[in-house]
């Protein structure tokens, strides 16, 4: 019987990456199989499309991305058309400004929050713990905005709905919450597992996706298998779905799910 072809869609943050240093370095032996058995691994984050070329640069990894919650993913030139010599980008998502200008309405109507709009280049490092050059690349936003919300638990509940009249969703993400508009993680996995049919029409693929918080849901429960990675609070998913929880936290977790999915479909 053949194998699959596998296709791993990964959060970072808390994910592919420790929640507090960063480092990936406790998932090498599991991406040293994707790389041996050349199965896809694409970055699906909160992050900017400047620090996932950052994090594709260390990985070596050559394969699409997904950026800011999913508002767009990028395909590298040639990746999928030999003859396609420029990156191609695919949009989900309204511009950024769109976000920031209901931010002000509901900033006007008392609502208690910081973005990173607000926030200057040395205050995302703090706020992150990134480095200046990092915290550059965090603020380079095209369609999100990560907030620090500043009032109690109980307004926060408000503060989702007025975005919800506004068109926008509020998003818990590892470190902050994510204002963005009606669009998610899933849909442009969604949108690249096609295009990998295409690549592929005689292989059965598989999807697997990994992550930790909330912000992920939507991408976990659209996979073939999810991944939890075990993390500060419980991340619970629909019944009936095909979930992998890790033992460990991070990459370390991250790892142990990566290498006994390989083994259990035949790598």
């Amino acid at each position: 019987m053949s194998r699959p072809t596998l296709l791993f869609f990964t959060d970072l943050d808390g994910t592919l990456l420790d929640h507090d240093s960063y480092d990936w370095t406790p998932a090498k032996p599991a991406l040293a199989e994707l790389e041996r058995h050349r199965l896809p691994l694409i970055l699906n984050s909160s992050k900017t499309a400047a620090e996932i070329r950052d994090l594709r640069s260390e990985l070596a990894n050559e394969h699409p991305y997904i950026v800011e919650n999913g508002a767009a993913a990028i395909i590298p030139a040639g990746y999928f058309d030999a003859g396609q010599d420029e990156d191609e980008v695919i949009h989900f998502a309204q511009p950024r400004a769109r976000v920031l200008e209901s931010l002000a309405r509901l900033r006007e109507q008392g609502f208690r929050f910081t973005g990173f709009d607000d926030m200057s280049v040395e205050e995302v490092a703090q706020h992150a713990d990134l480095s200046r050059d990092q915290a550059a690349k965090a603020k380079d936003r095209a369609a999100t905005e990560p907030v620090v919300w500043n009032g109690g638990a109980l307004d926060v509940a408000s503060f989702r709905q007025a975005l919800e009249q506004e068109g926008l969703r509020l998003v818990k993400g590892g470190r902050f919450h994510h204002v963005m508009g009606d669009f998610d993680k899933a849909e442009a996995m969604k949108a690249l597992i096609k295009r990998y049919r295409a690549r592929y029409p005689d292989s059965k693929l598989v999807s697997v996706a990994l992550g930790d918080s909330p912000n992920d849901r939507r991408m976990l429960e659209a996979a073939d298998i999810a991944v939890v990675i075990r993390g500060p609070e419980p991340l619970t998913l629909s019944e009936g779905l095909s979930v992998m929880y890790s033992d460990q936290r991070g990459p370390s977790g991250w790892n142990e799910c990566v290498l006994t999915i390989l083994a259990g479909k035949g790598y």
